[in-house]
């Protein structure tokens, strides 16, 4: 799913726009225990109730795709009669309709689910009547092409407030405040059918994940079956891994800041596409080239392409690098610039040592303090 498909079904959790028909809930506490459980027509819970909802259900479709957000595809073996695929599958079809189906379902998710803490299950049915749309992308009213059909499922935290005083108005008085479980945004969620080409893609699932570090593998085995895919992190430590065996004792500092840069360059001219920026082997190595990499090293790309990333793999761009800094590092120094100003970096010898220059104009602050630039200068000859 791209940014735009998952930003269309974003929209239909207000109240204007609901198409959720029936939500099931269970409470698990920190020993797996289900503390209770429900299954209801939404359209039963109370107005403020709702609201509260809508909100965690959006949170569960916001971030980055590549960090937060990933289409993931079933394995074979999922499809099987009695697999992972298809108790999803049947549970959509029910539409929420089969409490022992949604029992099962829910036994699932707590024998796989490994958290030790006491967690939230939210489980809807939604069924979204697609607007038909026109050339320039506009929605057409009484224009519905199909009905997507699909559910959403959340695990939130529920975690138990801080102690405090607060203000009685009974009383007229600050007291101590009644300590109370409440529910947090979800950690980890995903949606059933994904909704790929504005359309249903019953071999794909949407997972989200809060925190790319928290993937929840054996959730995502267990309960879904699906091919996991790489995080960002993952991504950029086989980029960093390609970058220093192809090029070895030749990783320059400018090769590699013009590599970033390339990439940069890249993302802007496809800002407008909301697909992610997927770069090919072939793709990359004309990058890496027109970075200054030397050409006898860049002989054994392919390999190297092949050993970190994989053969016939795409690499997304937006995970190469990172879009609100360009950061250099020592042992003792760590300085981070503005990545569309790298320009103001270059490597000097000086005085015998290799030195990290940088650019500054009249304004400099140390510690917050204003402070002057440089009182000496270093003429041409000097440099």
């Amino acid at each position: 799913m791209n940014k735009k498909e998952i930003s269309e079904i974003k929209k239909q959790f207000t109240e204007d726009r609901c198409t959720i028909s029936r939500i099931a809930t269970c409470y698990v506490d920190a020993n797996k225990d289900i503390k209770f459980s429900s299954k209801d027509s939404f359209f039963s819970i109370t107005k403020d109730e709702e609201y509260k909802y809508f909100d965690l259900f959006r949170k569960s479709l916001s971030g980055t795709l590549g960090t937060n957000l990933f289409t993931m595809e079933f394995n074979i073996d999922a499809e099987n009669p009695g697999g992972e695929w298809d108790l999803l599958y049947r549970l959509n079809k029910s539409e929420l309709k089969d409490d022992t189906l949604i029992d099962e379902f829910f036994d699932k998710i707590i024998s796989s689910y490994d958290y030790g803490q006491n967690y939230y299950i939210i489980l809807i049915h939604s069924s979204y009547d697609i607007p038909g749309r026109t050339k320039d992308s506009l929605e057409m009213e009484d224009a519905s092409e199909y009905v997507f059909s699909y559910i959403n499922v959340l695990i939130c935290p529920v975690t138990l407030t801080k102690g405090c005083l607060s203000y009685n108005a009974e009383e007229n008085l600050m007291k101590d405040r009644i300590r109370d479980w409440v529910v947090e945004p979800p950690k980890t969620a995903f949606m059933f059918p994904a909704f790929n080409d504005r359309n249903t893609d019953l071999h794909s699932v949407l997972y989200y994940t809060k925190a790319a570090k928290e993937m929840h593998p054996e959730f995502i085995e267990k309960v879904l079956n699906v091919e996991p895919a790489k995080t960002t992190l993952e991504h950029k430590a086989d980029f960093n891994t390609l970058i220093e065996d192809t090029l070895d004792e030749a990783c320059e500092f400018e090769v590699v800041k013009n590599i970033h840069d390339n990439i940069t360059d890249l993302i802007k001219m496809n800002e407008e596409n909301p697909d992610p920026v997927m770069i090919t082997k072939d793709e990359l190595k004309q990058i890496f080239y027109d970075a200054g990499a030397d050409g006898d090293k860049m002989s054994s790309f392919d390999d190297k392409f092949d050993n970190a990333i994989g053969n016939g793999e795409t690499i997304p761009a937006a995970s190469l690098i990172n879009k609100r800094s360009f950061k250099v590092e020592t042992p003792d120094i760590s300085i981070k610039v503005n990545p569309e100003r790298t320009d103001l970096l270059r490597t000097m010898e000086i005085n015998g040592q290799q030195c990290l220059v940088i650019t500054v104009d009249s304004h400099l602050t140390v510690n917050g303090v204003d402070a002057r630039t440089f009182a000496g200068k270093i003429n041409s000859e000097e440099e």
